[in-house]
């Protein structure tokens, strides 16, 4: 069974893939563009709702298996080409990618699970500030293929009803305010994924294209609706952004009549050969764009801004359409085998993708008091015993403190006989609290243990009673925060005064009871790109020369004498953010250490100056 074609649907899906590629690419453009997985959701429910309807009238019955195998024809060869780039060539293209969840983010993508795999991954703090899954959009396929097995069951249910098209009509209109409200009641702005992603919260635009295909004709394209559905979606695409509040209470029903408005009458310039050829291959060009874009960043391409985005639109479109012609048009014409064999050609070119090499490599330049970076089991240290009132003689005791990568460096340092270490790094909390944070360019929330931290650490250094206290922080308080009305951040005299009140707060706790301090200087980082290939702000080197520079000021005057180690001098010796050091990789995601790079690189260099300090 087959509707008539009708060339502006194409044009509508190029505008709704057009939508989503300026939102992930260039948001400040068009930040409300994501919006287009709406539009595609409310054409998805109309078409096969619509084709569903004819064959029922036609036949006077479904043939659901029929349909599940068209339906499997037409999505799963892209989807699993896409999947297999993904997990054969991702880790060795991304290198800031853990390679760890990739094969259950795989598994749910070919499932049709994959929305709420994305709701429930950060099992860990690690993977909850990750950067995103690179088959995190495979959630609204997700979404879609659930409501593609259960709506037909509904609809043979309704189909033995007086009048099934009034049931269906009504029936997709009240689902669709119920999901409306399941959203609004469900909605946490600290946490909106679970609205974003929710089969349950994001039905109403799928069940509101439905009932446009149940409604009588003659409330179907009218031309003044379809203007003002357009006015709507082109405000809202130029307005919202993803943490507008508005969206969870009733905006995403809102955006949903408006797309619907537009399907039912959409203009005959949206018919034009370029649109219709980009919504033909919009498919596979929804499922390439989000792995194609990581891959070709700003630190690959040399590019940024609009000139990459073009890069990544060109190299989307034409993986589409070579997708579209050799892979799923065979398919779906039932002829698997160049298919097959084009598909196979391709994973193997994958599979032999070398493991790229770390973008940056530097050597150590000579820093006092660094031996060679040469790999080693354990700091070599001669360290006579400390001898300290009320305890036995023993080797030094040090304690790492701060957060995830002073958690990091406690964790991977070698085990030494030298030393007695204790990591009491925290993963998510500096010493800045300030309750409103941007982080990558989203809200984000103080994790609720962050605000304790002092009778943490005062708790930690008297239960270890060390000779040396580590600090480094590295990450929350560069980022973004609100002092009084406005936004602020290190650097900007306010937000300086209420940092160095912290540190010395902290510098206060550290050396309580009689231990040195030593500050280690926060090292840049390139933790993830912004969608247009710049640095989000806590990862600008003028933010981690500023808190640098804080640092050195805090340790000058604070009364215990801490001494400022410098760390960044070591991880970037040529006065930028390097992956490896000495051919060591010492970054993991572009933020925290690696075990390797703490071991061979930060302890050879930082253990002999622990140790002159605990014996001072």
């Amino acid at each position: 069974m087959s509707l008539r074609y009708q060339p502006s649907l194409d044009g509508l899906r190029a505008v709704a893939l057009g939508g989503v590629l300026l939102a992930h690419g260039l948001p400040a453009v068009l930040p409300g563009g994501f919006l287009g997985v709406d539009l595609f959701f409310v054409l998805s429910g109309y078409l096969i709702t619509s084709l569903l309807l004819d064959e029922y009238d036609s036949r006077g019955r479904l043939r659901l298996g029929e349909f599940w195998r068209r339906r499997a024809r037409r999505l799963m060869p892209a989807l699993a080409l896409v999947v297999a780039f993904v997990v054969l060539a991702g880790p060795r293209l991304l290198p800031g990618q853990d390679p760890a969840p990739l094969r259950p983010d795989a598994v749910a993508a070919l499932t049709y699970w994959a929305n709420w795999r994305m709701i429930y991954r950060g099992g860990d703090y690690f993977t909850q500030t990750a950067a995103a899954s690179p088959l995190q959009h495979t959630w609204s396929l997700a979404i879609e293929e659930q409501f593609y097995l259960l709506w037909p069951l509904l609809l043979m249910l309704a189909g033995r009803l007086p009048h099934p098209r009034r049931w269906i009509g009504a029936g997709a209109l009240a689902g669709a305010a119920a999901s409306a409200v399941a959203a609004a009641v469900l909605y946490d702005p600290a946490a909106p994924d679970r609205v974003y992603f929710g089969t349950d919260t994001r039905a109403s635009a799928l069940l509101i294209g439905a009932a446009l295909a149940a409604a009588p004709p003659g409330l179907r394209g009218r031309r003044w609706a379809a203007a003002v559905g357009a006015a709507v979606l082109a405000a809202a695409a130029l307005g919202v952004h993803g943490d507008t509040a508005a969206l969870y209470r009733g905006g995403f029903v809102l955006i949903a009549l408006a797309a619907a408005a537009l399907v039912a009458a959409p203009a005959r310039v949206l018919g034009v050969a370029p649109l219709r050829w980009i919504g033909r291959v919009s498919y596979g060009g929804y499922l390439w764009h989000w792995p194609l874009f990581a891959i070709l960043d700003a630190e690959r391409t040399g590019l940024a801004g609009p000139p990459l985005f073009a890069v990544r639109v060109g190299a989307t479109l034409a993986v589409a359409a070579a997708s579209f012609h050799l892979v799923e048009q065979p398919v779906r014409r039932r002829r698997p085998l160049p298919a097959i064999a084009t598909a196979a050609a391709a994973i193997a070119l994958l599979a032999a993708v070398p493991a790229e090499k770390p973008r940056t490599a530097a050597a150590v330049p000579p820093v006092p008091a660094t031996p060679a970076a040469a790999p080693v089991a354990a700091p070599a240290v001669a360290t006579p015993p400390v001898r300290r009132a009320g305890r036995r003689p023993g080797p030094p005791r040090v304690t790492v403190i701060g957060d995830s990568v002073s958690w990091t460096l406690g964790a991977y340092w070698p085990g030494a006989a030298e030393f007695t270490l204790s990591n009491q790094g925290v993963q998510g909390c500096g010493i800045a609290v300030l309750p409103d944070v941007r982080y990558g360019g989203a809200l984000h929330a103080n994790y609720p243990y962050c605000a304790t931290w002092e009778s943490r650490w005062g708790g930690s250094v008297a239960a270890d009673d060390p000779d040396v206290v580590v600090i480094l922080l590295d990450r929350w308080e560069l980022m973004d925060r609100r002092l009084g009305d406005r936004w602020t951040h290190v650097g900007e005299a306010d937000y300086d005064a209420y940092l160095t009140g912290q540190l010395d707060r902290a510098l206060d706790l550290a050396a309580a009871h009689g231990a040195r301090v030593a500050l280690l200087s926060a090292p840049y980082t390139h933790r993830e790109e912004r969608p247009d290939g710049g640095l989000w702000p806590e990862d600008e080197p003028a933010r981690v020369d500023a808190w640098n520079r804080l640092l050195a000021r805090a340790a000058a005057d604070h009364p215990s004498r801490p001494v400022v180690l410098d760390l960044n001098r070591v991880l970037c010796p040529a006065g930028a953010f390097a992956w490896t050091v000495g051919g060591v990789r010492v970054r993991s995601d572009g933020l925290h250490l690696t075990p390797d790079g703490v071991r061979q690189i930060v302890a050879p260099w930082l253990a002999p100056q622990l140790a002159r300090l605990a014996t001072i």
